[in-house]
């Protein structure tokens, strides 16, 4: 039953990456939706609630309500979950000031092993980064002082499968409220990119300098 709606879903998504990028990424989170709640319910056939963790992207798992992404008219999982199972759902996102991630260029490009810049200032990131902490938890439902100025929108930075420095403003940040995008972040200021389970030379050499090739 799961690979028969793939099917059904797979052709509605195809079809609509002719017709714009909102409609396509609407009917790939929400078949990504519908794909969990269906799974939800069948082990929850065992006669015990189950707990699921699933592990995506931020502009996947944080309300899209919270962020410029719902002002285009964009839906994704962290909304549709929340409406779904309200407070028995728990967003959590990740972020980063540098260190290094494993992505391409370009839709289907070689993975590499990519360097990430400094977040922009005011950015949360770059907020997060002033604190002199290395990495922290931060839980966003308290009504601390704290927490309310995070309240006031700011850029964030979402970097997935592609990664492209050059043009990182544009491609990779957008403004959201935290605090409504997710439940709690965790913060690791200078991370590691995962190391793929099929290593290449392509990756262990990493990306060129950007004054390649005239760097030693």
């Amino acid at each position: 039953m799961q690979n028969a709606r793939l099917v059904k879903n797979a052709e509605a998504y195809y079809r609509s990456m002719f017709s714009g990028r909102v409609s396509s990424w609407n009917i790939r989170d929400r078949h990504m939706a519908e794909m969990l709640e269906q799974l939800v319910e069948h082990l929850d056939q065992r006669g015990t609630p189950s707990k699921v963790v699933v592990w995506e992207h931020n502009s996947h798992l944080g309300d899209a309500r919270a962020t410029d992404m719902g002002k285009l008219g964009e839906v994704n999982v962290g909304q549709l979950v929340r409406d779904r199972y309200g407070q028995d759902a728990v967003l959590i996102g990740f972020s980063t000031y540098t260190g290094t991630v494993t992505a391409a260029s370009d839709w289907g490009g070689t993975t590499e092993l990519k360097q990430v810049r400094s977040a922009l200032p005011g950015s949360y990131e770059a907020l997060f980064h002033q604190t002199g902490i290395p990495q922290f938890l931060l839980l966003l439902w308290d009504n601390n002082p704290a927490i309310t100025s995070l309240r006031e929108p700011r850029l964030e930075r979402a970097i997935g499968v592609i990664y492209q420095p050059e043009t990182e403003r544009i491609s990779h940040y957008f403004y959201a409220c935290l605090p409504d995008q997710f439940d709690a972040v965790i913060h690791i200021d200078d991370t590691r990119g995962v190391e793929p389970l099929d290593r290449t030379a392509y990756w262990e050499m990493g990306e060129a300098p950007e004054t390649f090739p005239s760097a030693l």
